[in-house]
């Protein structure tokens, strides 16, 4: 098998922090000899459906530096046992992930502890003898994998990464392809503005280094370790194109993609969305679309894919569920994607982390989740929907690009970092010579956009290629008509325009291909009338939608080339986020210009007014807030809660942060164990109770969704 390298995220998301835990078992049994050896994609396929052991071995306790085997209760989770992963298994799944959190069980010297080492054995080694695939992997590795340095740290986290692997590949090098390494869950940089989205080119490549090094210490260890399957993650493990693109797998035949899918987010995750008791023809379309775009990304190059997180969180929603649950296993099945349910064992509404299947503590799957699981398990053994039916994108024939009508007779090198170098000059074509016909890009570098404009260089609209094969991209006359708005006789000019570097060798207007559905674009844009400008260098406008929702975008307009002006921020409490963006740069001559929201967490996300002001100079007066879990607020900014204590500081040490939520969800577990502060500083909405709830108020009031302490 030859794998390409594919050089260029978030989803949004991904979403494994979830709250609770688990842990206990018995003894050894003895490993099965050496099966014959399958291959990457036959190990995939016999995976099946998966269930992650979540919150039990990825448990931390981070007011403390070590911990001892209570690791695997301490967010609330009973101990595991044989009988809970026969239930796993006697319910039809294949697969089990064991997440495992290290850095609190290792020396100065990354020497793992054996005790430790040995109940995570005694746990692959139960599932492993069962029969079972097992995805062992490094989970939760804040302070040596995930931090904000992830770009400057490389030699430090290689270190402790590869160190570890060096261990468990000689614990586990007789172990047959039944067990799975995967080198590290969600790598990104926490604690920054792009936690979850927008890494740096020296993040990328720190990631992109530690999991060849990672492969290579796996691989030099010996024994079956040369035959077995390696799952790798990028920035996130999003299932985002443009983060997974910037994945680079190595040249060796038994590895995987490792990709984490909430999706469609919205509908899986998002507690703002008004629509969880229905799954939308647009929730599937979305749904589609993602796994395709998981599908270009690794599956057209011969690599495997393993979506090692998948969930969608109870909204008391169970029949929407099974219609989503049908929708993803059947595209997931016929990609060929295993997938690997996420289960925290939390099966109250909490918004969006509710993700309880098995209740552990009496071996029977919640009435709520049941037919979910029922359903998935249906769709794995309908033998009708045939695996990887559908693992690689249809071809479309397309005429060669040396054929058709040439646009340009010299080689450009596109840089967006560059002041107006992120685009070709404009080029002459009007919709005589587009009609019917599909525009191909050869190029290298970053795959580009398309962009056509009228006779006066207004009216600029974007296009992505529907195809993309052997380095020529190509857009349709059909998707070029569907964005436009207004009468297509008004097109007269095309741009090529890159986000980061393209070196553009060849435009070419050729004979139509089989026209796929558009890729989805969602950006919504709003002209400004610059000739009301005046004398005045800022523009400033409202963004209104849901509390807390992340937001970005551009302020856009026609120069030489075309230029965009980029903004982000966060909406506030009030439901608002007011942007200024520096103009002074705009020549005067302009007379017209966009406001583009490029994403929005609020869907219905709208920009509501603008206008102008002088005697300023600032780029932009809001920037994106640190995702949840990365905040951390002093007392002296809180309002007293009641009696004078200080609302939210659950574990007393005079800061609102992570581990606040992580002291309520292990006093909610083990109240003989663990304590809070004060029953009235964890009550953040004063309802005399410590519950869940408490503990999701923090992480939102981090996310900046509400602005004191309590929340009635």
């Amino acid at each position: 098998m030859i794998k390409s390298k594919i050089t260029r995220f978030v989803s949004m998301v991904s979403a494994a922090a979830c709250v609770t835990a688990c842990v206990n078992f018995s003894s050894f049994v003895d490993i099965s000899e050496a099966v014959e050896v399958k291959t990457a994609f036959e190990i995939t396929e016999d995976m099946g459906l998966g269930w992650n052991l979540g919150n039990t071995f990825d448990s931390y306790n981070n007011k403390v530096d070590k911990m001892g085997l209570e690791a695997e209760t301490t967010w609330g989770n009973p101990k595991t046992t044989n009988e809970m992963l026969d239930a796993v298994k006697a319910k039809g799944f294949n697969t089990i992930r064991v997440p495992v959190t290290w850095y609190q069980h290792v020396d100065e010297n990354y020497t793992i502890d054996a005790e430790w080492l040995a109940r995570v054995k005694e746990v692959v080694d139960h599932c492993y003898n069962n029969g079972m695939y097992v995805i062992l992997n490094l989970h939760h590795e804040e302070p040596y994998q995930n931090r904000s340095t992830l770009g400057a740290d490389y030699e430090e986290i290689n270190g402790y990464v590869t160190a570890l692997w060096g261990q468990l590949a000689e614990t586990f090098k007789d172990y047959d392809q039944h067990l799975i390494f995967e080198t590290m869950n969600e790598p990104r940089a926490t604690g920054t503005d792009h936690e979850w989205w927008g890494p740096t080119a020296e993040e990328v490549d720190t990631i992109n280094k530690i999991n060849a090094n990672s492969l290579d210490v796996i691989r030099k260890a010996g024994g079956q370790n040369e035959t077995r399957l390696v799952m790798m993650p990028g920035y996130c493990a999003s299932s985002d194109t443009s983060m997974m693109s910037k994945v680079v797998i190595p040249d060796d035949d038994f590895v995987a993609a490792s990709v984490h899918a909430y999706s469609p987010y919205s509908f899986a995750m998002d507690a703002t969305y008004t629509e969880h008791d229905t799954f939308t023809d647009a929730n599937k379309n979305e749904l589609v679309s993602i796994m395709d775009g998981i599908r270009k990304t690794f599956s057209d190059k011969d690599i495997p894919v393993v979506l090692g997180e998948f969930s969608a969180s109870n909204f008391d929603n169970t029949d929407a569920r099974c219609e989503w649950a049908e929708a993803y296993l059947t595209t997931a099945k016929t990609f060929g994607f295993p997938c690997v349910l996420w289960d925290n064992n939390v099966v109250s509404n909490n918004g969006g982390e509710a993700h309880g299947y098995l209740d552990r503590k009496n071996l029977k799957w919640y009435d709520v989740s049941e037919p979910v699981v029922d359903t998935m398990v249906k769709i794995i053994n309908d033998d009708s929907i045939v695996w990887g039916s559908e693992r690689k994108s249809p071809v479309i024939e397309h005429d060669d690009i040396t054929t058709g009508k040439q646009l340009i007779d010299t080689t450009y090198d596109l840089d967006a970092s560059v002041k107006d170098g992120n685009c070709t000059p404009g080029l002459n074509a009007d919709w005589t010579l587009l009609e019917g016909g599909d525009v191909a890009v050869q190029y290298t570098g970053e795959a580009p956009v398309i962009a056509v404009c009228d006779g006066e260089w207004n009216n600029w609209t974007e296009i992505k290629p529907y195809d993309d094969v052997d380095g020529i991209a190509y857009y349709s006359s059909e998707h070029i008509k569907s964005a436009w708005s207004g009468d297509t006789a008004d097109i007269q000019h095309l741009f090529v325009r890159t986000n980061s570097k393209t070196t553009v060798t060849a435009i070419a207007v050729i004979g139509g291909g089989d026209v796929v559905d558009p890729p989805e674009d969602n950006t919504k844009i709003y002209k400004v009338d610059m000739a009301n400008r005046g004398d005045s260098d800022v523009l400033t406008f409202t963004i209104e939608g849901a509390a807390g929702s992340t937001t970005n975008g551009c302020v856009g307009y026609m120069g030489e080339d075309w230029v965009s002006l980029e903004w982000e921020g966060k909406i506030g409490a009030d439901g608002k986020l007011n942007v200024e963006v520096d103009i002074s740069s705009v020549p005067k001559s302009v007379t017209s210009a966009e406001i583009q929201i490029w994403w929005c967490d609020d869907e219905n996300g709208e920009m509501t007014t603008y206008n102008f002001k002088s005697g300023e100079t600032v780029s932009t007066t809001t920037t994106a807030q640190p995702s949840p879990g990365t905040t951390t607020t002093t007392n002296s900014d809180l309002p007293p809660a009641p009696d004078g204590l200080i609302c939210g500081d659950a574990n007393g040490d005079h800061q609102i942060n992570m581990a606040d939520v992580a002291t309520i969800i292990q006093y909610i577990g083990n109240k003989d164990a663990y304590s809070v502060s004060s029953t009235k500083e964890a009550d953040t909405n004063a309802d005399g109770q410590i519950t869940g709830e408490d503990a999701l108020i923090i992480q939102q009031y981090l996310a900046k969704m509400y602005t004191s302490l309590p929340v009635k």
